[in-house]
């Protein structure tokens, strides 16, 4: 239905008890765990030329979300996404109509140097608006990640799941594995747990970056 291209994505990782996310999970979904371990993952980046496969022009900004990993009840692996914070206003009324996603309205302003990005999201119309603001990049070298590391649990993810009302829907996305180093990264302040009523984990967090993916995006459907 979608392509398009995410480019600078830091991929923040904390781990956490898996009841910490069960008791947020809709019916349908089960934590997914590495090592007994369920993560909470923070991850912005900037989605470019995003349009309906074959149309040369599309939609292009900045997203931060928060995310879980999840199983269906067939076993399936995907996302879980708490919230999706993006900076175009079209694109959050798209997602959330197509894709019944938790899109947000934010400011994003993003600055990339030559070996970092300075991200800033800062979410608009609430009362409390939800703020991050990081500057992070790559330390050493690319590689795909492994099946069966932890960098491979946290990052390849073909399905999301998302809940509208009392029924539960997943889309469908593929893409080339990721590019991955690991990161650097200086969090100057993120809301995102506290406006999704969690708590700061208690973990240190785990960083990695990819520079670029192309990446094609279905439909959803009823689970």
């Amino acid at each position: 239905m979608l392509s398009m291209t995410w480019r600078d994505a830091l991929f923040a990782h904390w781990s956490v008890p898996p009841e910490y996310i069960a008791e947020t999970l809709p019916d349908g979904l089960s934590v997914d765990t590495y090592d007994g371990g369920a993560y909470l993952g923070v991850v912005p980046f900037v989605m470019d030329d995003i349009a309906p496969r074959g149309v040369p022009f599309g939609l292009s900004f900045g997203e931060v979300n928060l995310r879980t990993y999840v199983r269906g009840e067939d076993g399936t692996r995907g996302v879980y996404f708490y919230n999706l914070d993006a900076d175009d206003r079209l694109g959050v009324v798209l997602a959330r109509r197509l894709f019944a996603l938790p899109y947000y309205r934010a400011e994003i302003t993003v600055e990339r140097g030559d070996r970092d990005v300075r991200f800033r999201s800062r979410r608009l119309g609430d009362d409390d608006p939800a703020v991050f603001d990081a500057t992070y990049g790559p330390e050493g070298s690319y590689s795909e990640p492994t099946p069966g590391s932890l960098s491979h649990f946290l990052t390849e993810r073909y399905r999301f799941y998302t809940a509208g009302g009392d029924t539960l829907y997943y889309g469908n996305i593929a893409h080339e594995p990721w590019p991955l180093a690991t990161a650097n990264a200086d969090i100057r302040t993120n809301d995102l747990f506290t406006v999704n009523g969690f708590d700061q984990p208690a973990s240190e967090p785990l960083y990695h970056y990819s520079p670029r993916l192309e990446v094609t995006a279905g439909r959803i459907h009823r689970v």
